[in-house]
């Protein structure tokens, strides 16, 4: 019932909307009463369903702010809010079935002695099609050596110019083996993977799966709680028959729920069939639409132990699929300590029809989860059972990576020896630090 209603909701705005479109150009608008009709939208919309509704003022001036944006920062809730934003409906769908636009579909990572390294590459993204690979060291960007870029504050800003189709940057790289390289590539629009990389080892008698994965999203084109990818990868690790899985998200800055639910299915053992996956809390107005979301488990893999690499990258749905498993299998974490974002947003713009005409989507925090043994609130992260450096400077398939080393190690001897451990460092910066808003939770250069 609740669904059929919901799908009512949406047929009414949709018809609703070209009366109630607010056009800037028209003669008898104003723009000022159009701003502030926006500008109230969100005030409304935050107090009818943000987490933390009780810290919001019962009245609200928004003629006082100059923007959107300013209402938004005026209205969350600093002390634990982090990830509330201001999008399009466009731009939000594009992110979340990972269709990239502006950008050359690369990462960033920093070494303990501030060497810089491609982290990751989008395969159909720019640099994917001209051959970066993980492990290239940056020695210059646009003729300018690294170090020139660093800030008064200790961080860095690259200058890679606007997320615009056709905006050209210059990279000069020294490689793995010791050549160097110079590449110039364009900023353009492409399809992402969210799978980076996927493989089976044989591990004395055990077949271990190890599988790179960096966002939780959907497939274009499909329902918005699948994903293809997925799919494709359990068929391979069941078809494999592993018997131990390595997942590495320490570059997962989250995404949809609903994939992280079909991941857990797949993941969960066949005795926890049926039982409580997560339960989704909202603020004491919308209770009604709290929900406990049960396994439904997937496929033939019966695993007893899941080995998870992560980072401070790792968060938000990353860090659901840690929290939902732990009642029933032993997770091990191996990298460092997690973001810690516990809570979960859905996009307002489909219950307020203002923000819907303007094009304007308001995705604040509006839920908080907990497992089956209700462990929330973990908004330091979760802490790494084993401290393990990034080895930035090899790819995904090489097995001396450290942190897959340590993992693989870990299969075979129930331990990970101190030399490993004792090379760990605490990066002073994650790809995560240099985005806000949408782009926090896919970050991408």
């Amino acid at each position: 019932m609740k669904k059929l209603r919901f799908n009512v909701i949406w047929m009414l705005l949709l018809l609703a909307a070209p009366f109630i479109s607010c056009n800037p150009e028209s003669d008898d608008v104003d723009p000022i009463k159009i701003e502030n009709a926006v500008k109230t939208a969100i005030f409304n919309s935050m107090k009818e369903f943000y987490f933390w509704e009780e810290k919001i003022q019962e009245t609200f001036d928004v003629s006082q702010y100059a923007s959107n944006q300013e209402v938004l920062d005026a209205l969350v809730f600093k002390d634990l809010d982090r990830w509330s934003y201001l999008t399009t409906r466009e731009a939000f769908n594009a992110a979340f079935t990972g269709q990239a636009t502006g950008v050359h579909g690369f990462g960033l990572g920093i070494d303990q002695d501030e060497n810089w390294f491609v982290s990751f590459v989008y395969n159909e993204g720019p640099a994917g099609k001209d051959g970066w690979q993980r492990g290239w060291q940056f020695i210059e960007i646009n003729g300018k050596p690294i170090a020139q870029y660093k800030t008064a504050s200790g961080g860095y800003n690259f200058q890679l110019g606007p997320n615009e189709i056709g905006v050209s940057n210059t990279f000069k790289f020294r490689l793995p083996d010791g050549t160097e390289t110079t590449r110039t590539i364009l900023k353009d629009a492409f399809q992402t993977n969210s799978v980076l990389y996927q493989n089976a080892y044989e591990v004395g008698e055990k077949k271990v799966g190890h599988w790179v994965y960096q966002s939780f999203r959907a497939t274009q084109g499909l329902t918005p709680t699948r994903s293809k990818e997925v799919e494709d990868s359990f068929n391979f690790f069941m078809a494999q028959n592993i018997d131990e899985l390595i997942i590495d998200l320490r570059l997962n800055g989250g995404g949809s729920v609903a994939v992280t639910a079909q991941i857990l299915n797949y993941l969960v053992p066949n005795s926890a069939n049926g039982k409580v996956m997560f339960i989704d809390k909202h603020n004491e107005n919308k209770s009604s639409f709290n929900k406990t979301t049960n396994f439904s488990k997937s496929g033939t893999l019966n695993l007893n132990r899941l080995l998870v690499i992560t980072s401070r990258g790792s968060a938000s749905a990353s860090e659901l699929l840690i929290n939902s498993l732990e009642p029933y299998m032993e997770v091990i974490l191996l990298g460092d300590d997690t973001y810690g974002k516990p809570v979960g947003s859905f996009p307002l713009s489909s219950f307020n029809r203002t923000l819907s005409a303007n094009n304007v989507e308001l995705v604040p925090i509006t839920f908080a989860t907990q497992n089956a043994e209700g462990r929330a609130e973990y908004f330091n992260g979760f802490p790494a059972n084993y401290k393990v450096a990034d080895d930035l400077s090899r790819n995904w398939n090489d097995r001396e990576e450290k942190r897959l080393k340590a993992a693989l190690q870990f299969v075979s001897e129930g331990t990970i020896n101190g030399r490993l451990r004792f090379d760990y460092f605490k990066p002073k910066w994650e790809m995560i630090d240099a985005f806000e808003g949408l782009e926090k939770e896919f970050p991408v250069f």
